[in-house]
């Protein structure tokens, strides 16, 4: 159940991405306004999402989420070997089924996202959401924690130049979209890179963080 729920969510996120995408385009020739109606999209889908999976599997959704959540040992090195190609099939499945419901051939994406302003860009995005998700939970509530999460990606899609994929599962399937959603295969690998190095520094951070609160509970 916990892989089904996570490929689903994360096949229902792309669907987001790729599909507002798309209604985007079809809509305005205005970069900026189809920028908003994406980002808007996106935040409140994946709102929804984890609002809903999360009691099912902890709506991941992203490899590197699963990755730091091994890492602090929330998660079995077994479940995160099961999450995390469920994660990449569903974004996949996500951008297949955006084309089909736009009606809208399928086509890999030729959008070159080449740079080192784009990598910096995906190493900051990374590490605010891993430090989001992974932050006190027990001081919020779900919905708190889905809110919190939604507004970073939401703030990132304009704060950061790359957009803010800061998933590496979502970046597989964004290859399979030639709309302003898409990446093209040869910018995957470094941005994937890119989001592991933000996740592990998350992780490095949220280390320190919780050895001084540590400290200081204890003077």
């Amino acid at each position: 159940m916990k892989v089904i729920a996570e490929f689903v969510g994360t096949m229902l996120l792309v669907l987001a991405v790729v599909g507002s995408g798309m209604m985007a385009q079809s809509l305005t020739a205005d970069a900026g306004l189809q920028l908003v109606i994406n980002s808007s999209a996106t935040v409140a889908a994946l709102y929804v999402l984890i609002s809903l999976i999360a009691p099912l599997s902890g709506a991941h959704f992203n490899p590197a989420v699963t990755l730091v959540s091994a890492l602090q040992r929330d998660k079995t090195a077994r479940s995160a070997f099961a999450y995390v190609p469920a994660q990449v099939m569903g974004a996949i499945a996500g951008s297949l089924l955006a084309h089909l419901s736009f009606d809208i051939p399928l086509a890999i994406s030729s959008k070159d996202r080449i740079g080192v302003h784009l990598l910096l860009a995906e190493v900051v995005a990374t590490f605010g959401l891993l430090v989001v998700v992974f932050a006190d939970w027990k001081r919020y509530r779900l919905r708190h924690r889905a809110l919190l999460i939604a507004l970073w990606i939401g703030g990132a899609y304009f704060f950061t130049s790359s957009t803010s994929f800061a998933n590496p599962a979502v970046t597989v399937g964004r290859i399979f979209t030639d709309s302003i959603a898409g990446i093209s295969p040869m910018s995957v690998l470094p941005f994937i890179a890119a989001q592991f190095i933000g996740a592990l520094l998350a992780w490095f951070a949220l280390r320190g963080i919780r050895a001084s609160l540590r400290v200081n509970e204890q003077d």
